[in-house]
């Protein structure tokens, strides 16, 4: 008997899946180094967690859109980061950005064009949402960015008059990121095809490498900004999002509040409290992300580092927790040991080396044929770390040693790679 609606293309998302059969491996026992999960690993703000447990007893369904005081710390706070101008009256918060998302795809009337490598979620969501996605496909060549050509090459393959741009900085899964310069050479194609970007920056306050320049602040008329505390607030489980809306599309902000009240109602009022907190106090959301960058920084230099000595292809991730790497240099070695899909690979080097990575294909939209994949530089103790990174002068660049001391997971998952990627080629 069939019961599942043709709108439900695949199964569920793939890292969420791999994330729990690993803590299942873990409580049974089993040694994993997790490299293929996407989470924080710094404790929150101590404040946002008073706040928490303060407003525990709450228990009173919010407005549909969000409390007032937090959407008006959520605009004086972008505005203050990243110099972009949100009304507090076109902030919708929710449950996460990630059901957000969904909904905007839900009432969004045009064709949707999702970026390969892709966000696992992206293309699904666009497919529960009833659309057919417009799959852009992105190179190593030019840092996995959107460039201008690629965008009004795939724009020009849609057929309706709106079209809704998925575009994620610092992107998960590649770790892209762009200059000012780079994103206003996006505008005249943006205004060309009317395309409505859903800028996709919940790692924006992640910024590593340069300075974060918001899609919202070059191209606000056309820009949907979508953000949250789940990763520079290390909030993850909270689960709280936010949408935010220029004027001129009001409208869709509306539909979607429409749709929230009859999904989620809305979003957990000790969370939303929790978030004001953060939101509201920007000198210390401000250096608690400096200690956090500078940790990731390192360890992502480290990762690229290691894994480029080993012949590996990968390129420097800007922000964020994520690179994605083309283990094209083994395919010699694999094809004597009959692996020849991506997710063969990835399967293999987890029964080998203990090392969970999350295979390109089919979780981020690239070819099965193609080696890649994205790893996640997480696995460590953020709480050991980010009390190191305290106890040392604010601003100045970690000392030699640290990575290897205090992210000790990652750098084991790390050596594992490079001694398999090595053993492999080896014996071709």
């Amino acid at each position: 008997m069939d019961l599942v609606s043709s709108r439900v293309h695949s199964g569920g998302a793939e890292n969420l899946a791999l994330n729990e059969r690993i803590l299942h491996l873990k409580e049974s026992g089993q040694e994993v180094i997790n490299l293929s999960f996407g989470q924080s690993p710094f404790p929150p703000m101590p404040t946002a967690i008073k706040a928490l447990q303060d407003n525990a007893h709450v228990t009173r369904y919010e407005p549909v859109r969000g409390t007032t005081p937090l959407r008006a710390a959520i605009s004086a706070f972008h505005a203050a980061v990243d110099c972009v101008d949100v009304k507090p009256d076109n902030i919708i918060v929710g449950p996460g950005s990630k059901e957000l998302l969904f909904l905007l795809m839900m009432v969004f009337k045009g064709d949707v064009i999702v970026p390969s490598p892709a966000w696992v979620t992206y293309s699904p969501q666009a497919l529960l949402a009833g659309q057919d996605p417009i799959v852009m496909q992105l190179k190593m060549a030019d840092e996995w960015r959107v460039t201008p050509e690629i965008l009004d090459e795939t724009a020009s393959k849609c057929t309706t008059e709106n079209k809704l741009l998925i575009f994620c900085s610092p992107d998960n899964p590649t770790g892209a990121g762009y200059t000012k310069e780079q994103l206003e050479a996006l505008r005249p194609v943006i205004l060309k095809h009317n395309i409505t970007v859903v800028a996709d920056e919940v790692y924006g306050f992640l910024t590593f490498v340069g300075d974060f320049v918001s899609m919202a602040k070059v191209c606000p008329e056309h820009t949907v900004l979508s953000s949250g505390i789940a990763k520079w607030a290390s909030c993850g489980g909270w689960r709280l999002g936010f949408h935010a809306f220029p004027q001129r599309l009001s409208s869709l902000g509306d539909a979607m509040a429409a749709a929230a009240s009859h999904t989620y109602t809305s979003a957990s009022a000790p969370v939303q409290a929790a978030a004001l907190s953060l939101y509201q106090d920007v000198p210390a959301a401000r250096l608690y992300r400096r200690h956090c960058c500078r940790i990731l920084r390192a360890v992502g230099q480290y990762c690229l580092r290691e894994l480029q000595q080993a012949d590996l292809k990968c390129v420097m991730p800007k922000g964020g927790y994520y690179i994605f790497v083309d283990f094209e240099v083994v395919r010699p070695g694999l094809d004597k040991l009959g692996v020849t899909t991506c997710n063969e690979l990835f399967v293999k080097i987890m029964d080998d080396t203990n090392v969970a990575l999350l295979a390109g294909s089919p979780a981020c939209l690239r070819d099965q044929h193609e080696l890649s994949c994205r790893l996640s530089f997480t696995d460590f103790n953020g709480s050991d770390a980010l009390a190191a990174s305290h106890a040392l002068p604010d601003g100045a660049n970690l000392p030699e040693g640290f990575v290897e001391k205090y992210c000790a997971n990652t750098v084991d998952g790390i050596q594992r790679l490079v001694k398999w990627v090595g053993n492999v080629t080896r014996h071709v």
